[in-house]
């Protein structure tokens, strides 16, 4: 339950003066749906209003507030031309201008023959000076209380910034008194405000200085809201550690079968990765480990002779993947190698209905079925598992932590492995996984030869098509990648069309087409024509950005690379260049390239190591753009950058660790305060984990 005094700030922005259903649907865009929102979402810029010069010495360009005489209304003929006033001051002219303006409103807000005061962007038009839309129009009196210093916020169509102002004004009155979670004596080795006085000077900026990461108040909240995220971690770890597991010791045998059969050596990070991972099985302690691996870096095999220690000991493995494309790639791949030892993957997805989903239900439930591989359906109610030993799950950041535990309350006592083909930088790993053992598969598996990646123009389109016909005619296959349009499924799919069409003329019937529109049966049909050979060219879009393993796809052509993210365009070039035959990726940009797109693009040609380009994209996008909305999985800070405040992460951390080694249950004066924190930053799972509630 939420703590009492948080009530007032997690009620509805509707409960704010002036805000109604329609203003809160833009106020739920630009911040949230809720007050405490409002105080997250701080100020971008200030407005300096303490110009107050005579019209004669005003300068056009900045914000000045001038006392004027109201002389003239000028209504206009035509509804398209603006509404102008005509004022005056002691020294010269001044005219407001007001566009889709109502004369009723305006005749009582600068009545003839008044003076008032207005504040604004002063503009010279032609030789006269004038104000458009101002900023206050207030009367002698009321002037005392305009603000000679506003803070700016980031804006959404459709709300006003007094709108908006007056919103978090409200919303900065329902503050409460919250009990101080950080201790005393680091507060004032920093020169941190409290929080109430932090979040009030947070919005009410003197100077540019103060929106700056490093004023105080800022670094207040910002540590406020990586100790929330570490301290939910640590309590996540914590109780990981606290639910015991069974230990796994398997006698090798299964895992001897497969490795004798494979036409290679494992790579000395396989090797390593596989013990690390027996090692925290055989422990009484549940294994929480990540297994990080480029693309083409062989988890899979790594995942498979985990899963089958659990085998060796008369136990069950299942995994997890995000997609049924995905977990179809995993069940063949994992079928063909388990083979040797005789054991038998079953694969639940969401097309197994009737009798076939309820003889595989049966088989996993009685323990006949020794491995599954699955989507989400795996998570559902009526899926029991005999005696399930160890999860994995792929893609691990396009699951929440509720699906883990879900596939995970199946068993006992059960290890799970998460993995990713994304290289996860060191910043985000701390912030997403905590203190989580990592495994990483640092080598390319035997006989996988580099890619050449070149960029060219998209002006020379036409001899990239030339070019695809001759490699097809040598019996090449081809990824044609369509562009990201936009946030936009519709915009993606017209791109991927347009492209399909355009190489249908040169190449016929040989192309194909595939999208994240089409439904499972049909994407896959299409998907096996391009394995088999029916298909030489695939046009798509990033809908095979993961896992797709197709041997003989030798060439990748992505067009307007300039739009892909550097980790994205990585993942990409890797669905190629796993075969015997030399491989190519060629991206294709949009002239004029700006900096970062030149920068990514230069990365990719000089590198193909994912670890080392996971970091420069980090270092070229940020944590916000780079984690966006596809890397779901990943908490999303609205104070905090993760990036340019690396020392308070470490802090955080630490401070973090140091507060569950002296009270695990957060029961004592700070503990209880460090509660309100974990709910103030909507961290109420970790809290759920403590023992005493």
């Amino acid at each position: 339950m939420r703590p009492e005094i948080l009530f007032s700030l997690f009620t509805p922005v509707t409960g704010l003066d002036g805000i109604g259903p329609r203003l809160a649907k833009l106020v739920e865009k630009l911040a949230g749906p809720r007050v405490v929102d409002l105080l997250w979402h701080l100020p971008s810029g200030v407005i300096d209003r303490s110009m107050a010069p005579t019209l004669a010495e005003a300068i056009p360009g900045g914000i000045v507030t001038v006392t004027i005489t109201v002389d003239q209304h000028n209504k206009p003929h035509n509804k398209r031309q603006p509404y102008r006033i005509t004022c005056h001051d002691q020294t010269g002219l001044l005219t407001l201008v007001f566009f889709h303006a109502r004369e009723d409103y305006l005749t009582r807000l600068l009545p003839i023959g008044e003076t008032r005061v207005v504040s604004g962007r002063l503009e010279s038009y032609g030789d006269d000076l004038q104000m458009v839309h101002p900023d206050h129009v207030v009367t002698l009196a009321e002037a005392e209380d305009l603000p000679r210093i506003e803070p700016v916020y980031p804006m959404t169509e459709g709300l006003t910034p007094k709108t908006l102002r007056k919103a978090i004004a409200g919303a900065l009155e329902r503050m409460p008194d919250l009990p101080e979670w950080q201790d005393a004596a680091y507060l004032a080795q920093r020169g941190w405000p409290q929080w109430r006085t932090a979040v009030e000077t947070a919005h009410a900026p003197a100077d540019p200085i103060d929106l700056e990461r490093r004023a105080l108040p800022r670094e207040r909240l910002a540590f406020d809201e990586l100790l929330a995220n570490q301290l939910a971690l640590a309590l996540v770890r914590a109780s990981q550690k606290r639910a015991k597991g069974l230990p796994v010791v398997g006698d090798g045998s299964l895992r001897k079968a497969v490795a004798d059969a494979l036409p290679f050596t494992m790579t000395a990070s396989q090797d390593q990765a596989i013990g690390e991972i027996l090692e925290d099985m055989a422990s009484d302690e549940r294994m929480l480990r990540l297994l990080q691996g480029d693309v083409g870096s062989g988890k899979t095999l790594v995942a498979l002779m985990a899963m089958l220690t659990a085998v060796e000991t008369g136990r069950q493995a299942a995994l997890l993947a995000p997609t049924e494309l995905l977990a179809r790639q995993h069940h063949a791949t994992l079928t063909g190698m388990a083979e040797a030892a005789g054991v038998e993957v079953v694969l639940l997805t969401g097309r197994d209905k009737g009798k076939a989903r309820a003889a595989k239900l049966e088989r996993l439930a009685s323990g006949e079925a020794q491995l599954a591989v699955g989507t989400h359906t795996l998570i559902q109610d009526d899926v029991l598992f005999d005696n399930l030993a160890l999860v994995v799950i792929d893609e691990q950041h396009r699951f929440g932590v509720h699906q883990r535990l879900a596939l995970t309350g199946k068993g006992r006592g059960v290890h799970v492995l998460v993995m990713t083909a994304t290289p996860i930088p060191r910043t985000l790993q701390m912030t997403a996984f905590g203190d989580l053992d990592v495994s990483k598969l640092t080598e390319k598996p035997a006989g996988r030869k580099p890619i050449e990646t070149r960029a060219m123009p998209l002006e020379r389109l036409g001899d990239v098509i030339q070019a695809i016909v001759r490699a097809t005619g040598q019996g090449d296959r081809v990824y044609w990648l369509c562009p990201l349009v936009e946030e936009s499924e519709d915009s993606d799919l017209a791109a991927a069309e347009e492209r399909h069409k355009a190489l249908q003329i040169t190449l016929g019937d040989r192309v194909g087409l595939i999208h994240g529109r089409m439904k499972g049966p049909e994407r896959d049909t299409v998907m096996e024509r391009f394995v088999a050979g029916d298909i030489d060219v695939l046009v798509a879009t990033t809908v095979i950005e993961v896992g797709v393993d197709v041997p003989d796809a030798t060439i990748m052509v992505i067009e307007h690379a300039e739009r892909f993210g550097l980790a994205q365009l990585h993942q990409l070039r890797g669905r190629v260049g796993r075969g015997e035959r030399p491989s190519t990726c060629l991206l294709l940009y949009a002239q004029p390239l700006g900096e970062t797109a030149r920068s990514r693009i230069n990365i990719l040609r000089d590198s193909e190591d994912g670890f080392v380009i996971a970091e420069e994209d980090l270092r070229l996008r940020g944590a916000g753009e780079l984690l966006g909305t596809r890397q779901s999985g990943f908490p999303q800070f609205r104070i905090a950058d993760v990036i340019e405040q690396p020392d308070l992460l470490a802090a955080a951390r630490d401070d973090a660790r140091l507060i569950l080694s002296r009270d695990p249950e957060l029961a004592a004066e700070r503990g209880k305060a460090l509660r309100v924190l974990l709910y103030l930053f909507e961290r109420d799972a970790a809290v759920r984990l403590l023992r005493s509630g």
